[in-house]
């Protein structure tokens, strides 16, 4: 078992070296959605029309939602018709309309950065448009490097974290 234990050590230093990384303390790059993946599948209009009904029935008040959602099925459609996407690595993720064709969401290009604060947590924010906004996170300080010129250059997009 001793004899052994330096093959496991060496073998799991490997394995982890070989997975993707985040600088730990370093550039953080607005992800190019080319390559961005879809996690679950799209609720079916069977699974949103029966939700529709539990969410805004009599008992919603327990969901604590503005009053607008339950005005109409197209809103709280608006509201729930979304799926997760992230990057292949796991480090930017969104949550999108499933009526955005994934053929269009890989060819926009971001065109802002946000850095912002939510206690301990930083959230870099990359805009590709009105309605996408990938997010990465972190425990680490960060700020935009040239949010201004972002809007006109996608490499610009990028964050130092510390």
């Amino acid at each position: 078992m001793m004899q052994r234990m330096p093959t496991l050590v060496r073998s799991l230093a490997l394995t982890l070296a070989a997975l993707p990384t985040l600088a730990a303390a370093g550039e953080v790059v607005c992800p190019d959605l080319a390559d961005v993946v879809q996690v679950a599948n799209c609720p079916t209009e069977e699974e949103l029309a029966f939700t529709y009904t539990g969410y805004c029935s009599d008992n919603s008040r327990i969901y604590g939602k503005g009053p607008d959602v339950c005005k109409d099925y197209q809103l709280y459609r608006k509201l729930k018709n979304v799926v997760l996407w992230e990057t292949k690595d796991g480090a930017f993720h969104a949550y999108l309309s499933c009526d955005l064709p994934a053929a269009t969401l890989k060819q926009l290009k971001p065109t802002r950065i946000t850095v912002g604060k939510d206690g301990k947590m930083t959230r870099v924010a990359c805009g590709y448009g009105p309605d996408v906004v990938f997010a990465y996170r972190s425990r680490e300080a960060c700020r935009a490097d040239s949010a201004a010129a972002c809007a006109t250059d996608p490499a610009a997009c990028r964050a130092t974290c510390e």
